[in-house]
């Protein structure tokens, strides 16, 4: 029987807390420890996507852990002074605030070095190129943001907040080895799943989507993410039921 979210939680918390990070990192492990840590909402995602296609969660582990990783090196980068310049994360101080910022660039940098090492773990390459090809993406919508070169909200946040998502999802199935014929469909749900996270996430901080349309509307438009979201997982052939309790978890986030 497939896991429920929080029992694919427990499972990621367990496997980054035995995760063995290359030793020739030496002192820099512990301000990488620091960055691990949040709700888990993308590995979760991962592992759930991975298992509705049949898979053991114990082999999307790799890639699951990997989405994190590449999370939060984004995180780590995003706080430092010459970005958002941001001193706490999650209730403490962020990494830079704790380790200073040459620590929390290298700690960064490695982060999403070992996000890579394990993706390259699978026999093939489609994790790692996903993965990757979500990095770029992601890195290219903090530039276009702090630029301001961007047209949309829509357009800026598919790229800073929807790729990971959508590598989220992908990496699963990859890790799974669905061929890649059945992948639109996964693709159209994961982009909606992401435009839902990221306005529920504005209407929370009062930014973003709140400050453009207001709260109100703000609201009409996450609730019709949901709604579509919820008709792209019906339409798939999969056992559906993780990810249906992770997207009503979405709509109704309140943290």
């Amino acid at each position: 029987m497939p896991r429920g979210p929080d029992e694919l939680r427990a499972l990621v918390e367990d496997y980054l807390d035995e995760l063995e990070l290359t030793p020739a990192l030496g002192a820099l492990a512990e301000p990488m420890r620091h960055a691990l840590g949040g709700k888990r909402v993308r590995p979760v995602l991962c592992l759930a996507s991975g298992e509705a296609v049949g898979a053991d969660v114990e082999s999307i582990l790799p890639a699951a852990a990997a989405v994190e990783l590449v999370h939060s090196f984004s995180l780590v980068h995003d706080d430092l002074p010459a970005l958002d310049d941001d001193v706490e994360r999650r209730g403490r101080p962020s990494v830079w605030a704790a380790h200073g910022e040459a620590t929390a660039i290298l700690a960064g940098d490695a982060l999403l070095a070992e996000a890579l090492r394990l993706a390259l773990s699978y026999p093939g390459p489609e994790v790692a190129r996903e993965l990757v090809s979500a990095t770029l993406a992601m890195i290219g919508g903090q530039q276009l943001d702090l630029t301001e070169g961007w047209k949309d909200l829509e357009t800026l946040h598919g790229l800073k907040t929807g790729a990971l998502f959508s590598a989220s999802v992908l990496c699963g199935l990859w890790a799974a080895e669905l061929p890649e014929a059945q992948h639109p469909p996964w693709r159209a749900f994961a982009a909606e799943l992401g435009l839902l996270f990221q306005i529920v996430d504005d209407i929370l901080d009062g930014d973003g989507y709140v400050r453009e349309f207001g709260p109100e509307e703000s609201r009409r438009l996450a609730d019709g993410a949901g709604e579509r979201a919820r008709r792209r997982l019906a339409a798939l052939d999969a056992d559906t039921a993780a990810l249906s309790e992770i997207v009503a978890g979405l709509v109704a986030r309140t943290s």
